[in-house]
């Protein structure tokens, strides 16, 4: 795989609480020059995003209940709803882990469906499982909700938690939801090695703030 066909799987993210402006900025113009396939941020800064990419192919992402999954339903649907007016055309929400591991899973699915209705017809879904905290069993019946509920990926961490996207936990989420849906690993991507391996594996989007000295290492491309 060249440096160019992985960029094109990558969401370039900065999710930091420090984040500024210039570093937004900075962010969209890497993105651009590197031919990610999104820039990925916090709602606040969806507006800016938006204008900064303007005229570019690069696509908004942002999430929601974000990095939690906590906040009520309510909340994380007006929240993508909010994203998807400032301009993006993908969220990434965090399902309520919480109400998952308590057998709630009505109220999960609800809750996934109800931020997929806000996010529309024309926008993409995807899903946050929090891998590191769920068992394997968990880990495919999570996957299955996502896919109930209507979303379009499953995605495998926040990478605020005890750790991020493995091989193993992208192989068993493409074998559970197999060609239905995509598979978005995140969380602790740092090299080229790794995130071809998991491509691999069965990610057909890559999460990582670390983009561009992934895409740097194979250049020569």
């Amino acid at each position: 795989m060249t440096s160019k066909e992985l960029a094109r799987l990558i969401d370039h993210t900065l999710l930091k609480v420090e984040a500024r402006m210039g570093d937004i900025k900075r962010l969209c113009e890497e993105a651009v020059e590197f031919g990610f396939f999104s820039v990925c941020t916090n709602q606040f800064w969806v507006r800016a995003v938006t204008s900064f990419l303007e005229g570019t192919d690069v696509k908004v992402c942002s999430v929601s209940g974000f990095p939690l999954g906590a906040s009520t339903t309510e909340l994380k649907a007006e929240e993508a709803r909010r994203c998807m007016d400032d301009g993006a055309d993908e969220v990434d929400m965090v399902m309520n882990v919480g109400a998952f591991k308590d057998g709630e899973y009505a109220k999960v699915r609800e809750d996934i469906e109800k931020v997929v209705e806000a996010v529309g017809s024309g926008g993409i879904t995807k899903v946050i499982i929090e891998t590191c905290v769920l068992t394997d069993p968990e880990k495919k019946k999570a996957s299955l909700l996502v896919k109930e509920a209507g979303a379009q990926f499953v995605k495998t961490s926040t990478g605020f938690a005890s750790a991020g996207a493995t091989i193993e936990d992208v192989r068993l989420i493409r074998g559970v939801v197999e060609g239905s849906l995509g598979v978005k690993a995140s969380g602790g991507i740092r090299t080229y090695d790794q995130a071809v391996a998991l491509v691999e594996a069965g990610a057909t989007r890559l999460g990582t703030s670390a983009g561009v000295q992934i895409v740097r290492c194979h250049s020569g491309d």
